[in-house]
């Protein structure tokens, strides 16, 4: 037979993005892959619900791929941001001005 999970909500896990200690099951579970729904073999991160919701929930199928092609060690912010800008323009074409930026 199957035992209760009763203790699985009270283990304490750490929010990736601000470093909060939360309860797990205060937590949402954060897959970098993004299919946190195939679970075998997998080490789920941590998210407190102020920091998932602040998450873009948007597809990322190519982000991964297009991150490592611009990566390069000690690459200043400004160098990183402009490498990633010309990547997307290249492989999508010039981002669209928003409403809000004209």
């Amino acid at each position: 037979m199957w035992r209760s999970r009763t203790n699985r909500g009270q283990k304490t896990v750490v929010c990736i993005a601000c470093g909060t200690s939360i309860l797990r099951g205060e937590a949402r579970e954060y897959d970098k892959e993004g299919d946190r729904w195939n679970r075998r073999g997998k080490e789920f991160e941590h998210l407190c619900k102020e920091c998932y919701r602040g998450l873009c929930h948007q597809p990322r199928a190519e982000l991964e791929s297009l991150l490592v092609d611009i990566e390069a060690d000690g690459l200043q912010q400004t160098e990183f941001l402009r490498r990633y800008v010309d990547a997307v323009e290249e492989r999508y074409g010039p981002a669209e001005e928003t409403e809000r930026e004209r």
